[in-house]
């Protein structure tokens, strides 16, 4: 039977979600103790890649096991699974799927946040980029709004990546005001890698008034990423939702 499995983790410490042979990821630790405990190999497919050190909040992850559901209803997984895994990571529930449902391809939309610290506090600097100077939001609104006239985001895609299109419909995009700083909210039917983080970078120069909101369409229309700004850290950003039609 298939399970989708929901998840959040700290990523400070981890090479992002996907497996790697030799670095921590939130993948490996997650098949790792699927498989001791149900004592069967247990392979995940999640909703999508985190890089190295970006957080989530809600993540979605799919596996077969053929011994889940023959468990004692007494034994509870999440609760299990919990205490085998380091506390950077943590389960919140896991539920039965249809036999074709797939994580990462049938979600409709993915919602990310990115979180700007404006003051100095040693309490949020894990999950926070620390910005030392004023950004003007209002500005920064208004590139927001022009995120929506366009679906071909190559500009702020990272270099040789294996993406098939660049293609993404953005469903909202807004900065608010939060304590001690800003944050970002994006919504999208998919992300590229990397995209979050190079459209935050560039719109800090608007916020600066180091780039003008003309420019900010230019360097989208251009489809080139080295036009664009760096990318923001990566600590300030968190998966928070992942959405689906079932």
């Amino acid at each position: 039977m298939r399970y989708f499995i929901c998840l959040s983790y700290n990523g400070t410490h981890y090479h992002g979600w996907q497996q790697q042979e030799n670095a921590p990821t939130v993948q490996g630790e997650l098949n790792r103790v699927l498989s001791v405990l149900l004592r069967e190999d247990i392979l995940t497919l999640g909703a999508g890649r985190t890089d190295t050190g970006v957080h989530a909040r809600n993540y979605i992850a799919h596996f077969d096991s053929k011994n889940l559901g023959r468990l004692p209803e007494a034994v509870n997984v999440v609760y299990r699974l919990n205490c085998m895994l380091p506390n950077d990571i943590c389960i919140h529930g896991i539920r039965p799927v249809h036999d074709t449902a797939h994580a990462r391809f049938d979600a409709v939309c993915r919602k990310y946040r990115y979180y700007v610290n404006l003051q100095k506090n040693p309490f949020v600097h894990e999950f926070s980029a620390y910005v030392p100077y004023a950004l003007d939001m209002d500005k920064m609104n208004i590139a927001c709004k022009k995120l929506f006239d366009y679906d071909d985001f190559t500009s702020f895609a990272k270099l040789h990546s294996d993406n098939k299109t660049n293609i993404c419909k953005i469903k909202e995009a807004r900065w608010e005001v939060m304590p001690e700083g800003l944050v970002f909210t994006i919504i999208a039917d998919r992300f590229l890698r990397n995209m979050v983080r190079a459209i935050v970078g560039t719109m800090f120069e608007i916020g600066r008034n180091k780039l003008t909101v003309e420019k900010f369409t230019q360097i989208i229309e251009r489809r080139e990423r080295g036009a664009a700004g760096i990318s923001a850290p990566a600590k300030g950003l968190f998966l928070e939702e992942v959405a689906y039609p079932y």
